[in-house]
């Protein structure tokens, strides 16, 4: 299997393309703010034919480049339902103002193509399996995508902004909520195996066996509330 990821525009949110292997389709996950051109030199790089862009939520750090890539090479975009407005109307999702020289860079609205995940649901594209887990608490939206272990391969886990290396994605902004965080973290996050590879919007890979000897919030949600819990970081 090929993952090749790179961080993209002012927040720095990954971009991850993944196939079977190189010179064979594959799935554009969150093209970001400025993520278009990095997209385009990997698919090159790796010789990938792209046949949809999955959506881990709805925030314009994570879907800027959605309507260039999907329009580039016709593929639609997958996303849940309570964070497809966001496309259309950022900074209603932000509840404030992005900034004008900022948005005079971004391309906003849906590509042609728009498709609706739901909890639960399995996707098959490029030759692989996506298994998608709706986790509200960054957004109302947010969804993670795991792909199953396999051949000496452990499973992967896109998680979003849900889960980093040593923290969760914030909750303050609009349909962020602090409990459906602790919830989905609980729901989603805590049934994987140790060895689960994590792959998140911002930072580096870690493990889900590290994060849950060494994440506040995971080791909060297993054992229970502990005092000085840091705040949240990264993400939009």
């Amino acid at each position: 299997m090929l993952i090749a990821g790179f961080p993209a525009g002012a927040w720095g949110t990954n971009c991850y393309l993944v196939a079977p292997a190189a010179g064979e389709e594959c799935v554009i996950i969150d093209p970001g703010h400025q993520a278009a051109q990095g997209v385009e030199e990997t698919l090159r790089k790796h010789r990938l034919k792209p046949v949809a862009v999955v959506l881990t939520h709805g925030h314009i750090d994570h879907v800027a480049s959605v309507v260039p890539v999907c329009g580039a090479h016709d593929v639609p975009a997958w996303i849940h339902p309570a964070d497809r407005y966001m496309m259309s109307d950022p900074e209603k999702a932000l509840g404030r103002s992005i900034g004008m020289p900022l948005m005079g860079e971004l391309t906003v609205g849906e590509p042609d193509d728009v498709k609706e995940l739901a909890d639960g649901a399995a996707l098959s594209l490029a030759g692989l399996e996506f298994s998608v887990a709706h986790a509200p608490g960054h957004t109302k939206g947010s969804v993670t995508f795991r792909m199953p272990e396999a051949a000496d391969v452990p499973s992967v886990f896109f998680s979003g902004d849900l889960l980093f290396a040593g923290s969760i994605g914030r909750t303050d902004l609009p349909g962020g909520d602090m409990d459906e965080m602790l919830a989905s973290l609980g729901r989603v996050c805590l049934p994987l195996d140790d060895s689960t590879v994590v792959l998140s919007g911002h930072g580096p890979q870690t493990t889900i066996g590290r994060e849950r000897a060494t994440n506040p919030y995971l080791r909060e949600v297993a054992s229970g509330p502990e005092s000085g819990r840091p705040a949240p970081r990264r993400g939009m």
